[in-house]
């Protein structure tokens, strides 16, 4: 066999004499979960200079890395990654739903009224959304208030705006879940982790 020689499969290939045996390039989708801090931006370079989300991640020769959603400038937490652009595109597509549960910090608490209206819909500029859950976290220093709430969309600052439109302000946002991934804990600001195969699959089960 000479440089550039090509084989098909299941055609005997020696090497010095000796049979290899080539196996296939795996074809199941990998997927990272990153703990995105405060201050990185979700695009592969910035004209401002700031630091970016891809900066962070591992090396994957031949491939890239696609972002399964984004999260704005001032928000952290869960961030997932795939080399597959198809799996990404399909666990964004607005068919499937899938649950995003954020832990938002806001100055007071929310009324029956006001808990209320969030979970009806609130009309935005782009259409009307709400919250599917929200549940009360602890008290913060001074007035402040946790809550955890759960949407199914992915809009742009969509947690931030539906709050502003019952003229509330988040200080603090958290992604702490998409799907059926939660971030984990031993996983700080900047780290990174492997799913594995079991939690690729499934987070692919809820878009077949």
């Amino acid at each position: 066999m000479r440089l550039g020689d090509r084989a098909a499969p299941g055609d005997p290939i020696e090497l010095d004499g000796k049979p290899v045996e080539l196996q296939p390039a795996s074809t199941e989708p990998r997927v990272i979960a990153y703990h995105k801090p405060v201050g990185e931006v979700v695009t592969r370079s910035d004209p401002e200079g700031r630091r970016t989300v891809f900066e962070r991640l591992p090396q994957l020769p031949g491939r890239r890395w696609v972002a399964i959603g984004r999260l704005d400038l001032n928000s952290s937490g869960l961030l997932l990654f795939s080399d597959s652009g198809e799996l990404a595109n399909q666990l964004m597509h607005p068919r499937h739903a899938i649950e995003r549960e954020y832990a938002v910090r806001i100055s007071g608490e929310l009324s029956r009224e006001t808990r209320a209206r969030l979970l009806a819909g609130i009309e935005l500029e782009d259409g009307p959304a709400r919250f599917e859950r929200i549940e009360a976290g602890e008290k913060s220093a001074g007035v402040n208030r946790w809550y955890r709430v759960i949407l199914r969309e992915g809009r742009n600052r969509e947690v931030r705006r539906i709050f502003d439109a019952v003229g509330l302000q988040v200080s603090r946002l958290l992604r702490i879940r998409m799907g059926s991934v939660s971030l984990p804990r031993e996983v700080k600001p900047g780290r990174w982790v492997e799913l594995t195969k079991t939690e690729v699959e499934a987070l692919r089960s809820v878009v077949r």
